[in-house]
């Protein structure tokens, strides 16, 4: 209440900051007359006007207003369209790094070259980030002849790409690509074994298009590069026949001897005591488990892993709903967009086990070699902003994640759409027959288009059914359907045109009433000037048509669990003042409905009496609707914080590793490195042999030799030292068995000479830390499936996690250390053509990365990334073990037996 009164006395906070932009845009349009008048080539020379002046100490807040009034004359020029006022305020929010939410059809492709032009000044590199790689090279191509004109270069990184291609398109003043190519390519970037294999230089300023898609759907989004680990796709053949004889609890505290219980709300099951009987005897006759033993037991929690993964394939993912099988493999159909997602694939063993149930061939499962997430990642840029239709109802969550505010951009022409109450039915049946009633009365009525949003293909598969029943007309835009996607979206506001569409969410396409001309004339075969003039013709007439029968009508066939992505299912109708319909059809077996809703509105519509082809409105349903939504959207917005505190410590060791990566890039020798690290670890070892403060007689001598001998490669009389100086103490005898080893150290180098000895010693760093890391993140992944549990003995699972990671942390260090000491002690010296041969393999190893890393796989529960990499095969030589797996590897390669032939 009193938010309001301030409010209405004092302006929202939106309304302040428009009032505020608003001085500036009367800036920008006084400068319109004079800029104007400009030559093409005065123009285009303004560019490198306002680069000097930038370099000259004359910020970019200052500029803002006479390069706005550049571009916006730029854009009038080259294509045929001048920047409205609310579109420079768009841009001024996008510039200031903040998020410009603005209705679909205001023109927010435009709007965003104001904010990148102005960016680009600075020559640090923009960022422009779409939702799929359609939509990057579609604005990509769109806008370049506008940056061209005013010397800007574009570049656009997509997946697969040609690793020269892709840094030359890091290199431009503009780089257009998605979420994931951007986030992928930070990975890889720290994975290389030379600077100049880097593609990116630097996060300066990004602007993110479908800025709460990225930010807010996929931020539980972990992305992470892997590569393959043991094969166990027998297990998940096997296991596959074990579902089929399970049954479910109905309740979960209630035991009816189900063998699990299903959690759809986490997409999670939770095996039962008489679950576990089952599934023991079930693994004892296939001669899985030994008979006695417990499935409870440490050695055979692989086989809990397996069995879960396939009861949740079999109970809780459904074929064309959650995936398609498309030649023989499943594809993942992403649940907020409605697209396929080829090459993706879920982690923790699901996408196995769904292979299983499919009988298709399994393919082997991933170990994380890299991994960050999109929180993590965007928040690494100095200046993020993002543009979109709906973030005002997620504003709370970009503000306290990302620190960025939203601003309600005005619309151009006020919206006029009609948004009608939702009408709740029975069942699912009751309401499909309803949306095809109401369809015809549409149809009766005149010519209206019509939009049937549906949030899975098996509905609008469905729906399609009932329409053909009925003779009606219409398209199908689903996974399915992909390759067709642009035509059918091209002519979905064509007079009566009825079209189903699966979650339009991220579609990135206008539905233009009356249809558009522009895709038909591109069908013909060298056009002629009479083939546009007739098209155009036909789409004005066609245009008033649809206006005069009330615009684009929406279907909703369910409400979405976010009202987000109902507000973007709505936000196709009523564009730039168009008439346009919305209504949402709803059942009581709606998924959202029969998890969310509770059981009170069940009852009462029960009660009532109602029949299968009757619907309610009723304040309360609404209100439950929207309350339902709340939940999902405050248990989606937990998961997220909750996996940003966890990742946070992932995040902080992450940064130190690759910036120690970096340096060790970066640096023309690592002697002193190398030497530090000799001492740090000699001390360890002595310590281990001769304790702190301790008696000669405490002291492990022989041991202390053979551990030198061993690990070292190094021989020290340490006991005759000691028999000709009685007074040596353990502090002088540390430093001298130090300067003994760092003086072998000094003579190899010396021999290999300086440069192949910084190349010898670069690669083994970065080898050793590297694979260190690929094991410290699947360490931390243990530590985190398991932390919860402290929670039972009054621990903070939050605290213990940081506590375990940090002592995790600093082992790995300590083991890296020492490993890369061992390693240099025990190789033997290559010889400068072995050495290049070393380096020729490795920027082989490297360019091979950089194609193989493109398939990104996604968990649709945790919404986790992975992408595969094959692993490169050593050379198939008969090899005789070592007695010590600490010995260099009889192949020659300089590596330790267990680093190469001998690896585990």
């Amino acid at each position: 209440m009193l938010a309001s009164l301030i409010g209405g006395i004092f302006g929202t906070k939106n309304e302040r900051e428009l009032k505020r932009m608003r001085k500036i845009v009367e800036k920008i349009n006084a400068l319109e007359p004079t800029i104007s008048v400009l030559s093409d080539a005065d123009l285009s020379a303004k560019t490198e006007e306002f680069k000097q002046r930038y370099k000259n100490g004359e910020s970019l807040d200052r500029l803002l207003p006479e390069a706005f009034a550049v571009c916006r004359e730029a854009g009038k020029r080259i294509m045929g369209m001048r920047h409205y006022d609310v579109q420079l305020i768009g841009g001024i929010t996008l510039h200031e790094g903040k998020i410009a939410e603005m209705r679909t059809g205001e023109g927010k492709t435009l709007m965003g070259t104001l904010a990148v032009y102005l960016n680009a000044i600075s020559e640090q590199g923009v960022h422009v980030i779409t939702v799929n790689d359609y939509l990057a090279q579609r604005d990509a191509e769109l806008n370049r002849p506008l940056y061209e004109f005013l010397g800007l270069s574009v570049g656009v990184i997509y997946s697969m790409q040609n690793p020269v291609e892709k840094a030359e398109a890091y290199r431009a003043d503009i780089t257009y690509g998605t979420n994931n190519e951007f986030g992928f390519d930070y990975l890889r970037d720290n994975m290389v074994f030379s600077l100049a294999e880097k593609k990116q230089r630097g996060l300066a300023y990004a602007i993110i298009d479908e800025v709460d898609s990225i930010l807010i759907d996929e931020a539980r989004t972990p992305l992470i590069i892997s590569g393959q680990s043991e094969d166990s796709s027998q297990l998940y053949a096997a296991m596959n026949a074990i579902p089929p004889k399970l049954h479910a609890q109905k309740e979960e505290k209630v035991a009816d001897g189900g063998h699990f219980w299903i959690d759809e709300k986490q997409r999670s099951v939770e095996i039962t005591e008489a679950g576990f009987e089952a599934i023991e005897s079930e693994l004892i006759a296939m001669g899985l488990l030994a008979e006695g033993e417990s499935l409870y037991s440490a050695a055979n929690l692989n086989l809990v892993h397996h069995v879960t993964a396939s009861i949740r394939a079999h109970y809780l993912y459904q074929r064309n709903v959650h995936y398609i099988v498309h030649d023989g493999e499943v594809i993942i159909v992403d649940e907020n967009t409605g697209r396929t997602m080829p090459g993706r694939r879920w982690s923790e063993g699901l996408h196995q086990a769904v292979e299983a149930k499919e009988g298709l061939e399994i393919q082997p499962e991933n170990q994380t070699l890299a991994t960050t997430t999109f929180q993590n990642y965007f928040r690494l840029y100095r200046k993020l902003s993002g543009m979109t239709g709906t973030a005002d109802t997620e504003a709370a969550e970009m503000k306290e994640i990302y620190g960025l505010d939203v601003v309600l951009i005005p619309t151009h022409r006020p919206m006029i759409r009609k948004d009608l109450n939702d009408l709740i039915y029975l069942n699912r049946n009751g309401k499909y027959n309803a949306i095809i009633e109401e369809i015809k009365k549409i149809h009766e009525a005149g010519v209206a288009p019509i939009l049937i949003g549906t949030a899975t293909i098996e509905a609008s598969e469905i729906l399609s059914d009932k329409l053909k029943e009925a003779g009606i007309a219409h398209e199908v835009l689903n996974a399915k359907q992909h390759e067709r996607e642009a035509d059918i979206i091209a002519q979905a506001g064509s007079p009566r045109a009825v079209t189903i569409a699966t979650n339009m969410a991220g579609r990135g396409t206008d539905i233009l009433l009356g249809g558009n001309w522009k895709a038909k004339l591109a069908k013909i075969e060298n056009p002629t000037p009479e083939d546009e003039a007739r098209l155009k013709a036909e789409w004005e007439q066609n245009n008033q048509l649809v206006l005069n029968s009330g615009g684009l009508h929406i279907i909703g066939s369910e409400r979405h669990e976010s009202r987000r992505i109902d507000n973007q299912l709505r936000g196709r109708s009523g564009r730039q003042g168009d008439p346009g319909v919305s209504r949402f059809f709803l059942s009581l077996e709606d998924d959202l409905m029969r998890i969310f809703a509770g059981d009170r509105v069940v009852a009462m519509m029960r009660a009532m009496g109602l029949q299968e082809n009757e619907a309610i409105e009723h304040k309360m349903v609404s209100r439950s609707i929207e309350n339902a939504q709340r939940k999902v959207e405050a248990r989606n917005f937990d998961i997220r914080k909750n996996l940003l505190k966890y990742d946070d410590v992932n995040n902080e060791q992450r940064k130190i590793i690759y910036s120690q990566r970096d340096e060790i890039l970066a640096e023309s020798t690592l002697q002193e490195y190398i030497e530090s690290m000799h001492e740090e670890v000699m001390k360890g070892v002595i310590e281990t042999y001769i304790p702190p403060e301790s008696i000669h007689d405490q002291w492990d001598v022989p041991g202390l030799e053979s551990a030198l001998r061993s690990d070292f490669n190094i021989d020290l009389p340490v006991q005759q030292w000691l028999d000709q100086d009685r007074r040596l103490d353990e502090e002088a005898l540390a430093r001298r068995i130090t300067d003994e080893v760092l003086q072998r150290y000094r003579a190899r180098r010396e021999q290999m000479g300086a440069e192949s000895a910084a190349v010898l010693e670069r690669n083994f760093m970065l080898s050793s830390l590297d694979r260190h890391w690929k094991d410290h993140l699947a360490a931390m992944d243990y530590l985190r499936q398991g932390i919860h549990l402290r929670g039972y003995a009054q621990k903070n699972p939050e605290q213990e996690y940081k506590k375990e990671a940090f002592n995790l942390f600093v082992n790995m260090l300590a083991v890296i250390k020492s490993d890369v000491v061992t390693d240099l002690s025990l190789v033997r010296l290559p010889t400068p053509e072995e050495l290049a041969e070393m380096e020729a393999q490795q920027q082989a190893q490297a360019e091979a990365m950089q194609l193989s890393l493109s398939h990104a796989e996604v968990d649709g529960l945790t919404g986790e990334q992975t992408v595969n990499t094959q692993e490169l095969d050593q050379n198939e030589v008969e090899i005789t073990p070592p007695q010590s797996r600490n010995a260099p590897c009889p192949c020659g390669s300089g590596l330790k037996y267990k680093q190469c032939h001998g690896k585990i």
